[in-house]
């Protein structure tokens, strides 16, 4: 059925391309105008709907880059505010978006802002500031990024892909080569060198020298409410999870939680889903008929930031409710040469201004 779904809509994709390909061109000829900063600008994007780990990405630059003023600037997807918002003791998932909100409360020194015009805001952020990392970027063509690092995900990059709306590309795919970094995710950690041959051939020569490979590094359980840590090793075959996620691509949890128990009852939302009390009570009424002896509810860390709202916080009080951290953790053999570009990028463009 899918298939065919997507043989209708094809159409519609190439008029979608047509559209997309001019206004590159416009961008690329300068007809529109692109503004560069001074300041270190770096863009983490993907050619995708939905998610290639924009966010871990942007917390592994945050750590590499520590010894830095720091404004990590976002669109701020699903908040229920407009214009420029700096995160604050005040913000919520609602009001700046539940990716932003993961950043402000992981990363207490760095400045968290939203703004859909990301022009007007670097403006405002680039006098207090070392560098500007802009989360989920690559297609804002309004501002021309210093350094752009482009998502891949492992699985999708192997199979064949298709525009909007027949599929999920945002913009044809050798839009990669406005790209300064190319990083696969989700990745096996020890890829082949066959595997990783295959994903080079995707790519022009060029574009090769600057492919990487990562994959996802899952942490401890936290407790959603007491932040107390949970070790994973607790779960036993015998244990019931029920997993609770609202985001783009859950497959890769289910399969890691599967390594622990093959007992994993599923709520799966859409991507950024807007979790409702009655979602809320129907988890917790299954839950609480489950006779299972050992049981617990998880959750992803950007899908912990929408349920700490007020009214859903109250229906999950008194649960074993955790959240399951999540880093990238670059290839061995990848690893150094990424971080130097990274830094060697921001060092020179410090020194330039």
């Amino acid at each position: 059925m899918i298939k065919y779904l997507r043989l209708l809509l094809l159409p519609f994709s190439v008029l979608y391309g047509i559209v997309v390909l001019v206004r590159n061109i416009l961008y690329d000829t300068g007809i529109f105008k692109s503004v560069r900063f001074e300041i270190p600008v770096i863009c983490v994007g993907n050619l995708v709907v939905g998610g290639s780990g924009k966010t871990p990405v942007t917390e592994y630059l945050v750590s590499l880059l520590d010894d830095k003023r720091i404004a990590i600037l976002s669109r701020g997807y699903g908040r229920n505010t407009k214009g420029f918002i700096v995160a604050d003791q005040t913000a919520t998932a609602e009001t700046i978006g539940d990716e932003p909100m993961q950043f402000y409360t992981k990363f207490p020194r760095v400045t968290v802002a939203v703004c859909e015009d990301r022009v007007k805001g670097i403006d405002l952020l680039k006098a207090d500031h070392d560098l500007v990392i802009l989360d989920d970027a690559f297609q804002h063509r309004a501002v021309k990024p210093g350094f752009s690092i482009l998502l891949f995900e492992f699985q999708k990059l192997l199979s064949w892909q298709f525009l909007l709306p027949a599929g999920n590309l945002r913009e044809p795919f050798f839009g990669y080569k406005r790209a300064n970094a190319l990083l696969v995710t989700k990745a096996p950690l020890e890829t082949a060198p066959g595997q990783r041959l295959q994903c080079g051939r995707k790519f022009n020569d060029e574009a090769k020298e600057n492919l990487f490979f990562s994959g996802l590094a899952y942490g401890q359980l936290v407790h959603l409410l007491s932040a107390e840590v949970k070790p994973l090793q607790d779960i036993s075959a015998d244990t019931t999870i029920f997993l609770l996620t609202g985001i783009a691509n859950p497959r890769p949890l289910v399969a890691y939680l599967g390594q622990y128990s093959q007992k994993i009852c599923h709520y799966d939302y859409s991507d950024h889903y807007n979790f409702k009390p009655q979602d809320i009570k129907r988890l917790i009424s299954t839950f609480n008929q489950d006779p299972s002896a050992d049981k617990l509810i998880i959750t992803t860390e950007k899908d912990a930031q929408r349920l700490r709202s007020n009214v859903l916080k109250e229906l999950l009080l008194n649960l074993s409710v955790f959240y399951l951290p999540v880093k990238i953790a670059l290839q061995h053999e990848d690893k150094a040469t990424f971080d130097q570009k990274i830094l060697n990028y921001v060092s020179g463009t410090s020194r330039d201004r």
